[in-house]
């Protein structure tokens, strides 16, 4: 077994603990306080947003952290967001846009269970995107889901900074590494903002 071939059974292995931990913390929480987590972003993040920029962003599923309180800050802030878009499950991942973010009834289910928008909606790329994330470190290494469609879509737009959101017990010491992994330019938990770091993923 090669390297490649080790770590990707190591990040399988880690992705079951780590998403065990993951429901674990989500489900201990008071829902009350939950809905007020991550309403807002860091004003280290803001000031890296250009003016006028497109922000990607994602609909959570139930123990992601969550991301529509974002899409409703940059929306009201003059952004336009956008959303992953499939045609199929196994079609790339692009982006439409989600025209109003405080009305979820403009979405969609999606080939894989989560909101999206409507096929006919304008397509968009985001100027700078916010990703989920199963597992991270403290210098912006991710772990992602594993079907890839995101490291996929970074590694065809390296020029797009690419922005964490997490819970704090997602947190881990080190993570495999395969080629394919980028590194983030920074996470954001409840907490804490780790970042923002530079290209290399150094702070």
């Amino acid at each position: 077994m090669n390297d490649e071939d080790t770590a990707a059974v190591d990040k399988a292995a880690l992705r079951k603990a780590l998403r065990a931990t993951r429901k674990a913390h989500v489900e201990s929480l008071d829902p009350r306080i939950r809905a007020l987590l991550l309403l807002r972003p860091p004003t280290a993040l803001v000031d890296l947003i250009p003016k006028g920029a497109t922000i990607g962003l994602y609909i959570p599923g139930r123990y992601e952290a969550p991301a529509v309180g974002y899409a409703r800050f940059f929306h009201d802030a003059g952004h336009k967001i956008a959303m992953p878009w499939f045609a199929g499950r196994d079609t790339p991942m692009e982006f439409r846009h989600w025209t109003l973010p405080h009305l979820d009834e403009l979405l969609v289910p999606g080939p894989y269970g989560v909101p999206q928008p409507e096929a006919d909606v304008e397509a968009l790329e985001p100027d700078f995107l916010f990703v989920p994330l199963v597992g991270f470190t403290a210098n912006g290494a991710r772990l992602g889901q594993g079907g890839g469609h995101y490291d996929r879509w970074l590694g065809a737009h390296h020029d797009v900074p690419a922005v964490g959101l997490a819970w704090d017990c997602q947190l881990v010491e080190e993570l495999p590494h395969e080629d394919h992994d980028r590194p983030l330019v920074a996470v954001v938990t409840p907490t804490r903002l780790f970042g923002p770091f530079g290209e290399s993923g150094d702070a």
